[in-house]
């Protein structure tokens, strides 16, 4: 894919997804999204910051969710696939507390098919900690 392909489709994926009002007001950014994977990161802010001063657990959860969203909806969004892809559930486990300034989530593909969808969602933080893992699973809402 070229760069200007790249760069229409990841505009097209932005432009969506401004419509996530609670991740953007959040601060995630989506940084990347293809086929296989996507991208977001998040800068931490006090706003972000749970009663113990550490990164409160929701505030992970909005930066994997919205990465999750991203990856399993490309399809849908820059080639008119079968329809829009909806979480349906998360198993995630915090596994340290950050002490960056910023999150980086990453999305991987394991099996898109026709209705169900894994993905592993990995987030980590600046200093290249690993703050949570996660499994996705998403329903594809068929097109009418």
């Amino acid at each position: 894919m070229s760069n200007n392909t790249e760069n229409k489709n990841l505009e097209i994926i932005r432009n969506y997804f401004k419509g996530d009002v609670f991740a953007m007001e959040a601060g995630v950014q989506i940084d990347f999204a293809d086929e296989q994977t996507a991208r977001c990161s998040m800068e931490i802010k006090p706003g972000h910051r749970n009663a113990m001063g550490n990164v409160q657990g929701g505030a992970v959860f909005t930066l994997t969710d919205l990465v999750f969203a991203v990856a399993s909806n490309y399809t849908q969004l820059v080639e008119e696939g079968i329809g829009n892809t909806v979480g349906q559930s998360v198993s995630i486990s915090y596994i340290k507390a950050t002490r960056g300034t910023k999150l980086f989530a990453t999305a991987t593909k394991l099996q898109k098919g026709r209705s169900v969808s894994v993905y592993l969602v990995e987030v980590v933080d600046d200093l290249g900690q690993r703050i949570s893992e996660a499994i996705c699973n998403g329903f594809t809402i068929q097109k009418r």
